[in-house]
């Protein structure tokens, strides 16, 4: 028998199989298991009032777990340390997917049972994190074991929908799932700005700091005119409302930005929503505009909802968008665990490929559930997703200027209980680079971060059509994210590592006998709870930034390997390792059949061995126009099943060439291969190698010569 029939039969088989096992079982709500953490949160303060209707239409995403979660931790503590000689070796999207997300096999279990529910899948995200789901109300019951009612919150005095009970699932396709968001919608996501009765600053059309005010600030200001002006970088805006992009052209062209016009991305249909929720989308994208004029603003947009936060996230990671700026938030008691669960796990992803997430701290002080006007409104909480790990909280502050320069700062708290977000999760472990003077003894993690300003009326923005003054911690995040865009550059310049999952830098950081030239420490006022004081605190986070000095300190904490003078390290393997190189898969490095020197880089192995790759992150030096690197495949199937194949992903433009297609030859010996590149440009080359693990015909292929011309 040949070998596509073998393939075709075992192809069938198991869909056979399936098919008969979701029709053999005599109870279908026997041996269900529930997903307790993804039960609806806040039901005890909610009356139910009925039924949900059973034919409206519901969309729900189903979050996958990791895979391998140890080694991903293991590789998160290496790549994000700056003290570690990992640090800044980040991983492609697809190397993240092939070492640490679910498998297509448990994508698809997952899927053919919603489909045996009756429910439509829309499709999965590139990430393979999560499956999306269309149903009625009667299907999605089905497929879940739960019922979903109605129910009226009398605090909120809102109506609900929302699950009676956490959602169960046969138990083979329940050990794959981590939450299953869209059956309630009890509390949605807020944002964080402030337009607020504040003392006129700033010289603005209205008021409020103009960008060469709040640049000069914080010492942006030094950047900007050195021409660090976020050329050829991305900042993405996480957005759950729309823009008018008229509002944005009129800032521009008040203030001179030159920035291009923002690009839109919609998930799940993107939004449509304006009014005031509108003020949040400009401002970010205006503040974003002030501090990195030159950089490409993304406006990913999506339902306010738990599905469009979770599939947002997915989008985010999977495009691999350096820097991440979040206004919207939600308390952490009023979110199911299971739904912070799914969102920390895009979180990781995004750390490993070395994106920077901001999320605001939230504008009520130590109170985060307040605006929520629930029963948790009187408790200490903090704002998710600044509570993460793995995502940096921004916390506000009260700025004065001296002129043009800083003059000095209070933590941001004014009448009607607006003030910057801070306390102690009650999710999150306290991670291990969470320490100094002022981290509290909880085993908790802490927030904000870091700050700036965030006053209302310290923002001259034009938004709805008029100039005005905004504040918030949504306006000091933004802020961080363009800073942090414009270190980004120079540290692609000086052939350093991407910031990334900026905390463990910025501890260390401020750790450090530097920590006084590098921040200013804001050590008055307090958020309604939290005093500031020396050092870190809950009220401030280590402060707002010193940018140059911070930038000249964070760039001492290790480099992505190629120096400037090379570009690429290790290119012909001679270390007799593949160092300089992220492997995935098996990879070795052999010193038979070698292209030139002692040794070549093997991808893939004697054995069938699935997929392998070797990845190297670097920047075309001046002068260089052209990469190229030499291949020898050795392949004993055809390119049907079987194949090497190598991309250049232009990690500035944002786009992604094949240098070498799908390839599979046996004996033709060393071939080449080249791409141009552009000098000062970030690029990721990838070298694979895809086995189909059929036994008896193994592939793999060996890279040797990469080198820049």
């Amino acid at each position: 028998m040949s070998k596509r029939a073998v393939a075709a039969l075992i192809t069938s088989v198991p869909l056979l199989v399936l098919a008969t096992g979701l029709t053999a079982q005599a109870d279908p709500q026997a041996n269900l298991v529930p997903l307790t953490a993804n039960a609806a949160p806040g039901l005890e303060h909610a009356t139910k009032t009925g039924p949900e209707d059973a034919n409206k239409q519901l969309p729900v995403a189903v979050s996958l777990n990791l895979r391998n979660q140890a080694e991903l931790d293991s590789l998160l503590a290496k790549v994000t340390n700056p003290h570690s000689a990992e640090y800044g070796h980040y991983l492609t999207p697809d190397q993240f997917r092939d070492r640490f997300a679910p498998t297509q096999a448990q994508v698809d279990a997952v899927a053919n049972h919603l489909r045996a529910a009756g429910l439509k899948v829309t499709g999965s995200t590139a990430n393979r994190l999560a499956v999306d789901a269309t149903g009625t109300a009667t299907q999605i019951q089905s497929a879940f074991g739960t019922s979903l009612s109605r129910w009226h919150d009398a605090t909120q005095n809102r109506d609900f929908t929302a699950n009676d009970s956490a959602p169960r699932l046969p138990k083979a396709v329940a050990s794959l799932v981590s939450d299953v968001a869209g059956l309630n919608d009890h509390y949605t996501r807020h944002h964080a700005h402030a337009q607020t009765s504040a003392p006129h600053v700033g010289s603005g059309p209205s008021g409020g700091y103009t960008p060469d005010e709040l640049r000069g600030a914080y010492n942006i200001d030094k950047f900007v005119n050195a021409g660090t002006d976020g050329s050829g970088q991305q900042v993405a805006m996480f957005e759950f409302a729309d823009y008018q992009q008229a509002n944005i052209t009129a800032y521009d062209q008040q203030y001179g930005t030159g920035s291009p016009t923002p690009t839109r991305r919609n998930v799940d249909g993107g939004n449509t929503t304006l009014g005031n929720a509108q003020v949040e989308v400009e401002l970010d994208i205006e503040v974003a505009h002030a501090i990195a004029p030159k950089a490409n603003v993304a406006v990913y947009e999506a339902p306010n909802t738990d599905a469009g936060e979770v599939d947002m996230w997915n989008a985010l990671v999977s495009d691999n968008v350096p820097v991440i700026s979040s206004s919207w938030g939600q308390c952490e008691l009023d979110k199911s665990s299971s739904s912070m669960t799914a969102v920390d796990n895009v979180a990781k992803q995004a750390a490993a490929q070395g994106q920077t997430f901001l999320s605001a701290a939230g504008d009520s002080g130590a109170y985060d559930c307040e605006r929520n006007q629930d029963a948790n409104s009187t408790k200490l909480a903090v704002d998710f997703p600044g509570s993460d790990p793995y995502v940096t909280s921004v916390g506000g502050t009260t700025l004065s200027m001296n002129g043009t320069s800083y003059g000095s700062e209070t933590t941001w708290n004014e009448s009607g209980g607006w003030s910057g977000g801070g306390g102690v999760s009650s999710v999150f472990a306290k991670p291990s680079w969470q320490t100094g003077s002022g981290v509290t003894s909880s085993n908790k993690r802490q927030v904000p971060d870091v700050s700036a300003a965030a006053a209302g009326g310290e923002y001259s923005i034009y938004t709805q059509g008029s100039w005005t003054t905004v504040g918030g911690t949504s306006a000091a995040t933004p802020l961080w994210a363009g800073y942090l865009t414009l270190h980004n550059q120079k540290a692609v310049a000086a052939g350093k590592a991407k910031i990334g999952a900026a905390n463990a830098a910025i501890y260390s950081v401020a750790n450090s006998s530097s920590y006084g030239s590098t921040f200013h420490d804001v050590t008055s006022g307090t958020n309604r709870y939290y005093s500031a004081g020396a050092n870190f605190d809950l009220a401030s986070g280590w402060g707002t930034p010193v940018a140059d000095a911070l930038s000249t300190a964070l760039l001492g904490g290790g480099s992505t390997t190629p120096p400037p003078s090379g570009g690429i390290a290790n290119g012909d393997f001679e270390t007799g390792s593949l160092t300089g190189w992220t492997a995935a898969g098996p990879t070795s490095v052999v010193n038979s059949g070698t292209y030139a020197g002692s040794y070549s880089a093997q991808v893939g192995s004697v054995d069938p061995a699935g997929d392998s790759s070797i990845a190297q992150t670097f920047t075309a030096p001046t002068g260089t126009s052209s990469l190229s690197f030499a291949y020898n495949v050795v392949c004993n199937d055809s390119v049907t099943y079987d194949w090497a194949t190598a991309t250049l992903k232009d990690n500035t433009a944002g786009t992604t060439k094949t240098v070498l297609a799908k390839t599979c030859t046996l004996g033709a010996g060393w071939k080449t291969a080249s791409a141009s590149v552009v000098a000062g440009h970030s690029y990721t080359l990838t070298l694979a190698n895809h086995d189909d693990n059929y036994a008896g015909d193994p592939t793999y292929t060996l890279y040797d010569g990469v080198k820049l011309g």
